[in-house]
């Protein structure tokens, strides 16, 4: 369960803004400075109005939704009151609010755009951030995150769940969901962030370093170590299994035995005197004999069969 943790930080404009622990910076921490004029060479020599009542005149429709978000409770006020509280994410507004023509655009690309939202949200969460995938693509947190409207119940979503957002770039996982065998996000009992951290730096963006070690938070009767071990399961999970959807049983990635005869050859191994006597030794899978197929710890286990 997420417990949330109300803490002071100090502001982009130096003011102080009421945060949840969860999500940034520590209070110990302060934000990270953001190179405006970098953002818009517009915002060159501009300065902070420090007045939300100033931005409210013509921005009152905005203001309403804006009300009802985890920004606008965190920082305690609604409609926003408190000094810097609009420009800590739009910038120095000097300059639109003598000139409102001047509508000084931010560059929303992955790099420049991101760097408004990491003043605060630095947590160890995002440490990988700009080694990973979605900044690597120029996906920006405004791709998945809608800072002035609730359209979710956590963490500012574009969509009402973390998979419906995940969904509007990886159609292709959906169409694996509804294949016959698949995790069950579909079901609602598991979504994206259950396997991927989306501001993560690590290969296909897991929670974890490595393919195994991220199944095994959930199947963590398959870690081993085994005395008897299989190779392909003890390099990665991947080697037999697809995570998102497959049309063979458990999430194989081919039909068993055809799976294991793209490693294992046809001829002869059953552990039989007379195994050409024996007619169609495969059965219908491999499996019917080699039951413990990740690793066994029988003294007599040495074939996975037990």
């Amino acid at each position: 369960m997420l417990r949330h943790r109300w803490t002071w930080l100090a502001g982009a404009t130096g003011t102080l803004a009421l945060a949840i622990g969860w999500s940034v910076v520590s209070a110990k921490t302060p934000a990270k400075p953001v190179d405006w004029a970098a953002l818009n060479p517009a915002f060159a020599g501009a300065t902070f109005v420090n007045n939300p009542e100033t931005c409210r005149t013509c921005h009152e429709d905005a203001m309403a939704p804006y009300a009802h978000t985890t920004h606008a409770l965190a920082f305690g006020t609604t409609p926003p009151e408190t000094s810097g509280e609009c420009e800590s994410c739009h910038g120095p507004r000097s300059a639109h609010v003598e000139n409102p023509t001047a509508e000084l655009r931010i560059d929303r690309s992955s790099k420049a755009g991101s760097a408004i939202c990491l003043q605060c949200h630095q947590g160890k969460s995002r440490f990988g951030w700009k080694a990973g995938a979605h900044h690597s693509n120029d996906v920006s947190c405004s791709s998945c995150h809608a800072v002035m409207a609730k359209k979710s119940e956590r963490a500012l979503l574009v969509k009402a769940t973390v998979t419906e957002t995940c969904y509007q770039c990886h159609g292709e996982v959906r169409a694996e969901t509804n294949k016959m065998s698949h995790h069950p996000v579909r079901e609602g009992r598991m979504d994206c962030a259950a396997c991927h951290n989306a501001h993560g730096g690590t290969p296909r963006l897991l929670i974890k370093p490595t393919v195994n070690e991220t199944c095994v938070t959930c199947h963590a009767e398959k870690r081993g170590p085994f005395v008897w071990e299989h190779a392909p399961a003890r390099e990665s999970c991947a080697t037999c299994h697809t995570p998102h959807g497959s049309n063979q049983r458990n999430l194989l990635t081919a039909k068993d035995p055809f799976l294991c005869l793209s490693c294992h050859n046809y001829g002869g191994h059953i552990n039989l005197p007379r195994y050409n006597r024996v007619s169609n030794p495969y059965g219908n899978g491999c499996s019917n004999c080699h039951l413990s197929v990740h690793g066994s710890n029988h003294p007599s286990g040495a074939k996975l069969t037990r």
